[in-house]
């Protein structure tokens, strides 16, 4: 039982205040109910948007994603390309400052995430926010 996530970041560490489509990387993260364990960083290469909320933008980052096997996105803000790529993942939102801060929060919430990641295209977005 185990989940692999992504979360937008500038810096490795903090969450950013932008869509998580505009961030500079994704950090890769295996969660189980037993560890956490850093995977690798996945560089979100600058996309020109041919129009806000470009649909290619949404699926070159799906692409990229699927491609190392995430399940869940995690980011303080979604752009309207959300209704795209929770097809395709789970989205969770956070409020916390650093990223550190919400590994543990997903950590004891697996089985609530495995089960949205279960329903399919119909999923709905998680806000664990606090």
């Amino acid at each position: 039982m185990e989940i692999i996530a992504a979360f937008s970041t500038d810096d490795g560490k903090t969450y950013l205040d932008k869509h998580s489509g505009d961030a500079r990387y994704f950090d890769l993260y295996r969660i189980t109910p037993d560890e956490i364990n850093f995977l690798k960083r996945i560089i979100n290469p600058p996309k020109e948007e041919k129009r806000h909320a470009d649909p290619e933008k949404a699926k070159g980052i799906a692409q990229r994603l699927k491609k190392e096997g995430v399940q869940v996105m995690v980011s303080k803000v979604f752009g309207p390309n959300i209704k795209r790529i929770r097809k395709q993942f789970v989205c969770i939102m956070m409020n916390d400052p650093e990223i550190s801060q919400s590994l543990p929060v997903l950590q004891q919430k697996t089985d609530l995430i495995l089960s949205e990641w279960k329903a399919g295209e119909g999923r709905n977005v998680l806000n664990f926010k606090k």
